[in-house]
C-alpha cells in the first residue's frame, strides 16, 4: 500500500519523465496517473506508472513509465467475454526496456534482474531488448514481464481492450489494483 504522498511523488516523477521524453500530457492526465506497486510498497524496484489515454471496447492506448530498473511483474492477459484476451504492442519512447516473453530460446545472459526473482515468479526467459523507436507485440494470453534500464523508460502501449483487473500474475502475492492509504 502506498500513502497519498507517495502516490503524488510518483505521479510527479512519472510526468517529468514523460516530459523529458518530449511528450505532453494534460494536468488532468497527470492527476490521474495510476501508480501500481503490486501491493509491495517498493516502487523503486517493482511497479509501473500508467497514463490511460483511451480504453474502449475495441482499443486501448497508454503510456507506461518505469523508474530506473523498475520491473512490471510477470503476468498474462487471459481470454474474457468471448475474446482471446488483450494483445499489446510496446513501443519504447525513451530509455531501454528488457522485455521477457514466454516461448522461444531462453536468453543465456539476460540484462534484467527483477525484484523477487529468487522466488521463481519469473518464468519467461526470452529477453528482447527494446531501445527508443523499437517495438514488440505480445500475443494474447502470453506470459510476459519487463524491466527498465538504469535510466528508466517511457513506453507507449497500444492494445485491444484492457481489463487490468483480470491480469493473472505468476507471483500469487501480487495485488494488481492499487490500494492507497492516508
Amino acid at each position: 500500500m502506498l500513502t497519498t504522498a507517495q502516490v503524488m511523488q510518483a505521479r510527479s516523477r512519472a510526468a517529468r519523465m514523460i516530459a523529458e521524453a518530449g511528450m505532453v500530457i494534460t494536468p488532468a492526465e497527470q492527476a490521474a496517473i495510476e501508480v501500481v506497486d503490486f501491493g509491495f510498497n517498493d516502487l523503486e524496484h517493482l511497479g509501473t506508472e500508467i497514463v490511460v489515454y483511451v480504453n474502449t471496447e475495441r482499443c486501448c492506448a497508454k503510456e507506461l513509465v518505469l523508474f530506473p530498473n523498475q520491473t512490471c511483474a510477470e503476468h498474462r492477459h487471459p481470454a474474457f467475454d468471448g475474446t482471446p484476451g488483450k494483445e499489446e504492442t510496446f513501443r519504447v519512447r525513451s530509455g531501454v526496456v528488457y522485455l521477457h516473453v514466454e516461448g522461444g530460446e531462453p536468453t543465456p545472459s539476460p540484462m534484467a534482474h527483477p525484484a523477487r526473482e529468487e522466488r521463481g515468479v519469473y518464468t519467461s526467459k526470452r529477453e528482447i531488448v527494446l531501445n527508443p523507436g523499437e517495438q514488440f507485440t505480445v500475443p494474447p494470453n502470453t506470459k510476459h514481464w519487463f524491466q527498465a534500464g538504469p535510466d528508466g523508460a517511457v513506453v507507449s502501449e497500444f492494445s485491444t481492450r484492457s481489463r487490468d483487473e483480470l491480469d493473472i500474475f505468476t507471483d500469487p502475492e501480487i495485488k494488481r489494483m492499487p490500494v492507497q492509504i492516508d
